[in-house]
């Protein structure tokens, strides 16, 4: 049982037991401080060196930063200190000490590259700015399931090990599974479209999604987590509602819940959660506003998939989340319905970043559906274990998967997405 108390709670008169890493130490001559810190804040410990037992003030002194250690003693009112109480301990018990030669400087004095960061990322999260970020993660993903089950959802879990792709392809990783050849899931889009099928018809879910991208940009992760989202009797206009319902309460949690940890990142004061009713517009106005931008060398025609430069661009001229809807059948998966021969169903949420969504209508028309995987030069028996069950009774269904690193990140006005995962992985990194 955890009987110490956290430096956040220690009240002047209370005697205390408090226990963290080292921060910070400071030897003025006859007095010297040590800053002890836990998962809630920092507490002063003041040595009177002339007043205390020599070998509790050499303990305390010559202690490394970011070794762990527990202090007993008397808090009192210290206006100058960090939190306005300072500890006058009588015992000091080094439980771990550190390396004097730590490989980053987690007090923040010292800056580090993010790679020094990442390898080194248990180190890195003591730092309150850091530790933050995931903080307000965890946050999210309250308050996203909170608002899933509003919405009527159950949440599911559906395999990472698979044996076809979801959406075909090269962007696959192999793996062997009992001497047969298997694939890391990169969506679960297939799974969540037969729950759709069951008695559940509305679910969701928030977990690991694998593509096997040779991308690597500040927005891109090859394990990356999905937020989705399927609903029964929903056409996309419906999807659409969901979606912007649910990265509202995503914001309206950390607004709420997460002030602290906002004043860490000094962004406390320009944070705002975005208002309702998102732009929708077509995929056909979009590119006409990209090109009204003459930010690209070439105008975009009917087809072509928006470029980077090009999602700038229209990001700047609206100015806050929106939807791209009406994408041409062409470059939509298989699975999106069409609305006629040229339109589909498939719609994109963007920040004025990057995009956050993907979603639409199904296609829950065996018949066509089988057309659809054909069309895009996909075998259809080797997803009949999907397939199949559209004989059976598929009722009409929509639905949409959010990059939930990509939420954070942009919620944060971080650099990297990397900045928004514990342990990334990307083409380049693998451990730890």
């Amino acid at each position: 049982m955890d009987e110490r108390t956290y430096t956040a709670d220690a009240e002047p008169g209370d005697t205390v037991t408090v226990a963290g890493w080292v921060h910070e130490v400071r030897d003025l001559g006859g007095i010297a401080f040590l800053i002890l810190r836990d998962t809630t804040g920092k507490i002063q410990i003041k040595f009177e060196k002339d007043e205390m037992d020599d070998a509790l003030v050499e303990t305390g002194l010559d202690v490394r930063r970011e070794s762990v250690i527990s202090v007993t003693g008397d808090v009192e009112e210290e206006p100058r200190a960090p939190t306005g109480v300072e500890v006058t301990p009588g015992s000091v018990d080094v439980i771990s000490e550190a390396d004097p030669e730590l490989p980053l400087d987690p007090s923040g004095k010292v800056d580090a590259e993010l790679s020094t960061r990442l390898d080194n990322r248990t180190l890195d999260l003591r730092k309150a700015e850091v530790k933050a970020i995931f903080e307000i993660r965890a946050e999210v993903q309250r308050a996203v399931r909170e608002q899933f089950r509003e919405l009527g959802c159950t949440e599911i879990n559906t395999p990472k090990i698979v044996a076809t792709g979801t959406e075909g392809g090269t962007e696959l990783f192999p793996i062997t599974y009992f001497g047969q050849e298997a694939f890391m899931n990169q969506s679960p889009q297939l799974f969540k479209q037969l729950m759709i099928g069951s008695g559940l018809e509305r679910v969701f879910e928030i977990g690991p999604i694998f593509r096997a991208e040779e991308h690597n940009t500040p927005r891109h992760l090859n394990e990356a987590t999905s937020i989705d989202f399927e609903s029964a009797f929903y056409d996309h206009t419906e999807a659409m509602d969901a979606c912007e319902s649910v990265v509202q309460a995503a914001y309206e949690g950390v607004e709420a819940n997460c002030r602290e940890q906002l004043e860490a990142l000094d962004i406390a004061d320009e944070f705002e959660t975005p208002d309702g009713d998102f732009p929708r517009l077509t995929y056909e106005e979009a590119i006409e506003r990209i090109n009204a931008t003459d930010e690209l060398d070439e105008p975009l025609v009917w087809g072509d998939d928006l470029p980077t430069e090009g999602e700038h661009a229209l990001g700047r001229d609206v100015g806050e989340h929106y939807f791209v809807t009406d994408w041409p059948s062409e470059i939509k998966p298989f699975y999106i319905m069409d609305q006629d021969d040229e339109v589909s169903t498939g719609f994109d949420m963007m920040h004025p970043e990057m995009e956050l969504v993907s979603g639409g209508q199904r296609e829950h028309r065996f018949e066509h559906l089988v057309e659809g995987f054909e069309q895009q030069g996909l075998d259809p028996e080797a997803f009949d274990y999907y397939t199949e069950m559209f004989k059976y009774g598929m009722p009409p269904h929509a639905g949409w998967g959010l990059g939930g690193e990509r939420l954070i990140m942009t919620m944060l006005g971080l650099g990297n997405v990397r900045e928004a995962v514990i342990f990334p992985r990307d083409r380049q990194r693998l451990s730890p």
